[in-house]
C-alpha cells in the first residue's frame, strides 16, 4: 500500500470520466484533518481531547474489493462504472484497488470477452452481465462473484469455469448472483456457488491472529488495514475496562467479537455476536472454533434481542456497529434505561451517531477516533468509547 502525502495523479480522473474519488487531488492530510473537524461538528458530546489522533487509509492500492460494471459490447466490454447515458467507462487501471485486484480486471475482461457474454445495456433494459466483484484477501486470494440476468447467464459462466480456475488459480470463491429485475442494486438474493464457500480473511499477526470467512454476500470493511486497526483499537478498549462479558450486536461475521474475546490479563471473558444473516453468523462460528476462541453467536435481530433479554443476564458492554441508518432510537432508548456500564459504538455515519448519541444522555465518551476506510471521499469510520455516568 503506498501511504505518500502527495496526491496521486488518477488518469481518469483528470480526463474527467470518473468523479467517484471527488478528494482525490487533495493531500491526504488535508483530507483528514477535514474529516476531523467534520465529526468534531457533529458530535459536540465528544471533548477535544477525547480524539485519538486518526487512523489514514492510504493513498492507493488500498481497496480490497472491486465492484466492477459491466458495459460495452459483446467481445469488447469495459469493466469499471457506467455513465449518466449508461455507457461503459473502462477503470482496469483504478488506482484505488489493491494491486492484486488491478492485476486481475484484465483477466477477467479477456475472459468475459472470450465467453461472448452480452454485457447488460440499463437503458435498453436488456442484455445478460451486470457486474463482476473481485475481493482480495491479505495471502492474496480472491473471490469472485459475476452478477447476471438470467439462468442463461448462469449456464454461460458455470460452462466455462474450469478455464477460469486455471486462469485464476488464486480464486478461492466463484460464484455467480442473480439478478433479474431492472433495479439500481448491485446484486440479488440469489447466489449460486461454483468454487468454494468463503474468503479467509487472515487478520492480525503474532500468536493471536484472526481469520474471518468471507460468504459471496458478507458485509467486510472495503479498507483492510483500517479495518484491522479499528477492530484492535476496540480491543485496547475493552482490555482497559475489562468486562466480564460482553456483547457485539451487529456482528456481522464476528470482527469485533472475536478479537475482545480474548482478554490482555488472560481471564475468561463471555461474548456473545447477534447477527441477522445466518450465513455470517456462520462464518463467524467457523473463526471462533479454529482460534480457539470461547465466542458464542446467534442469528437474530439486534434490537429485538436486546428488548427480549433477560434483564438479569445483560452484559458488562455492549459493541455496536450497525449500518448508516444507526441503532435506531428503540435500541439507543433500551442502552439509556439498560444500566450496562459501558458501550463501544463504531459508525459509518457521524450524522446517525450524533442522533443516537442524544439519546443516551447517561453515558459519557471517554474517547474517539476516526479511522480514514474511504479515502478521497467524504466518507469515515468513527468508533466512540460511552462510559455510564456515575
Amino acid at each position: 500500500m503506498q501511504d505518500r502525502a502527495a496526491p496521486p495523479h488518477c488518469r481518469y480522473f483528470e480526463a474527467g470520466v470518473c468523479r467517484s474519488c471527488t478528494f482525490i487531488e487533495t493531500p491526504i492530510d488535508a483530507q483528514l484533518r477535514t474529516k476531523q473537524e467534520r465529526c468534531a461538528e457533529l458530535l459536540p458530546a465528544v471533548p477535544a481531547a477525547a480524539w485519538l489522533a486518526p487512523v489514514s487509509g492510504g493513498v492507493a492500492g488500498f481497496r480490497n474489493r472491486a465492484k466492477l460494471a459491466v458495459g460495452g459490447v459483446p467481445g469488447a466490454v469495459t469493466l469499471g462504472i457506467l455513465d449518466r447515458g449508461g455507457a461503459g467507462v473502462d477503470l482496469t487501471e483504478c488506482l484505488i484497488h489493491e494491486p492484486d485486484i488491478q492485476a486481475v480486471i484484465p483477466v477477467l475482461a479477456d475472459f468475459v470477452n472470450a465467453s461472448g457474454i452480452e454485457p447488460y445495456s440499463v437503458p435498453r433494459r436488456r442484455g445478460e452481465l451486470k457486474y463482476v466483484h473481485v475481493t482480495v484477501s491479505p495471502a492474496g486470494e480472491l473471490m469472485v462473484r459475476f452478477v447476471v440476468r438470467s439462468e442463461h447467464g448462469l449456464g454461460v459462466i458455470r460452462s466455462r469455469v474450469d478455464w477460469l480456475r486455471e486462469l485464476l488459480p488464486q480464486a478461492a470463491v466463484i460464484s455467480v448472483n442473480l439478478l433479474p429485475e431492472h433495479k439500481a442494486v448491485l446484486e440479488g438474493e440469489r447466489e449460486e456457488p461454483l468454487v468454494g464457500s468463503a474468503l479467509a480473511m487472515e487478520l492480525g499477526e503474532g500468536l493471536t491472529p484472526v481469520t474471518l470467512y468471507l460468504r459471496p454476500q458478507s458485509f467486510f470493511q472495503t479498507n483492510t488495514r483500517v479495518a484491522l486497526a479499528l477492530y484492535e483499537q476496540a480491543a485496547a478498549w475493552v482490555d482497559a475496562i475489562e468486562p466480564a462479558s460482553l456483547w457485539d450486536l451487529y456482528c456481522g461475521v464476528g470482527g469485533f467479537a472475536l478479537f475482545t474475546a480474548r482478554s490482555a490479563s488472560g481471564t475468561r471473558r463471555d461474548v456473545l455476536g447477534v447477527e441477522l444473516s445466518e450465513q455470517a453468523i456462520r462464518s463467524a462460528e467457523r473463526s471462533a472454533t479454529e482460534a480457539g476462541i470461547p465466542a458464542t453467536f446467534l442469528a437474530g435481530d439486534a434490537t429485538e434481542f436486546a428488548l427480549a433479554a433477560d434483564p438479569a443476564e445483560l452484559p458488562e458492554l455492549v459493541v455496536v456497529n450497525p449500518p448508516r441508518r444507526g441503532i435506531g432510537d428503540t435500541l439507543a432508548d433500551w442502552l439509556e434505561r439498560s444500566g450496562i456500564q459501558g458501550v463501544i459504538y463504531s459508525s459509518c455515519n457521524p450524522e446517525t451517531l450524533a442522533k443516537d448519541l442524544e439519546r443516551m444522555q447517561s453515558y459519557a465518551v471517554r474517547e474517539a477516533r476516526l479511522f480514514d476506510m474511504f479515502p478521497h471521499t467524504g466518507h469515515l469510520e468513527v468508533a466512540v468509547l460511552l462510559e455510564r455516568r456515575p
